[in-house]
Formats: C-alpha cells, structure tokens, sequence
C-alpha cells in the first residue's frame, strides 16, 4: 500500500486587524480570546473581543447580534459563556465574519509552525513509487500559498519547483498546480516521482 505523507500547519498566533483606534494612533488590534455577551431585553449580542496593539482599547467583533439565545445551538452558547479558546481562533481566522463586520485582517502578521516527515534528496531519489501523496493538516486558513508549503516541505528552490510546474507534475484535488493557489484544509498533493526525481 502507497504511504501517504500528512503536512501539518499551525498557526502561533491568530491575525492582527486592520483598524484605527479612537484612543490612540495605532491601527492595528488582537484578538483577546474573549467574547462579550450582552442582554437586550429578550436578545442577546454576541461578540468577540478585540483590544488595541497599543492602548488597549477595545473594539468588538459581532458574531450574533439582538439574537433571542433560544436561537443560538446551547452547546456554541456555553462556549460563548465560557471563553472558548478554540471557538475564539474560529471565529478570529473567518473571513466570512471579517466581511460581515466590514473589517480587514493583517494574514501577515500570523506566523505557524510545520510538522511534516523530512525526505532528503537521497531518500527521494530512491523511492520506488510512481506518485507521492502528501495530504494538508490546515484547520485555520490565513492565504498560506501551497507552492511554498511544498518548497519548505521538500526542500525545493523557486527554479525547482517552476520546473514541476511547468511540467505539470503536481496535482491538487486531481487539477494541475497553479502557484497562486492557496492552500485549503484536506488538500490532497499528488507529485509524479519520475519528474520529482529529474529536477533533483
């Protein structure tokens, strides 16, 4: 049976925002890992909390607004209730969320960590196999570029994998690689060996 490699990233931080702050002249707020629940008669406003780089500050995130809590799934409002680190990455990561608030992420700011099995050259070049399959650990999605997760994964430079590229060697989700694409969870890599091991 066909080993199939798992590349895992994780982000170390969540994104800064975009935002000037009222207080002071920075523009720039992160995410607290908090969630602000406030009363409105019989609905409730749900947010996540964010506070100023620099003066600390606050701004929030809405997640529900004058939503009746008989709406909200019990177990997501106990989380909510409870400051659920987790639940708070979710939501800090969701693009959908940023848009609805009308807000913008700094994705450059968030720096990750890889876990992956190291193949060396010589390893590479050895393998008796006609397709390497790698698939993609990456539950929070900051625009990562796939093109550099598999330079950094098997020690590629930028002229050995524009040749991959330009040979067609490499599939996602069986479509030929494109180097802007970007990375998405469960992404399935395909390398065709024979054309891995002419470019080494």
């Amino acid at each position: 049976m066909q080993k199939e490699y798992t590349w895992a990233v994780s982000p170390n931080n969540t994104p800064l925002l975009k935002k000037s702050c009222s207080h002071c002249d920075s523009k720039q707020f992160y995410c607290s890992e908090k969630f602000r629940i406030n009363a409105q008669k019989k609905n409730v406003d749900v947010c996540l909390i964010y506070r100023c780089v620099k003066c600390d500050s606050t701004y929030n995130l809405t997640i529900f607004s004058r939503t009746r809590p008989t709406a909200i799934d019990s177990i997501l409002f106990n989380k909510f209730q409870n400051n659920d680190t987790e639940l708070a990455w979710r939501y800090a990561f969701s693009e959908e969320m940023r848009r609805r608030n009308k807000v913008e992420a700094d994705l450059a700011t968030v720096t990750y960590a890889l876990q992956y099995d190291q193949i060396s050259s010589d390893e590479l070049l050895s393998l008796n196999k006609r397709i390497l399959t790698f698939e993609v650990d990456y539950p929070f999605d900051f625009h990562l570029r796939l093109s550099s997760l598999i330079r950094t994964c098997l020690n590629l430079s930028s002229r050995q994998l524009d040749q991959l590229i330009m040979q067609e060697a490499i599939t996602v989700a069986g479509k030929h690689l494109q180097k802007k694409h970007k990375l998405k969870d469960k992404d399935r890599i395909e390398i065709d060996c024979k054309k891995l091991k002419s470019i080494l």
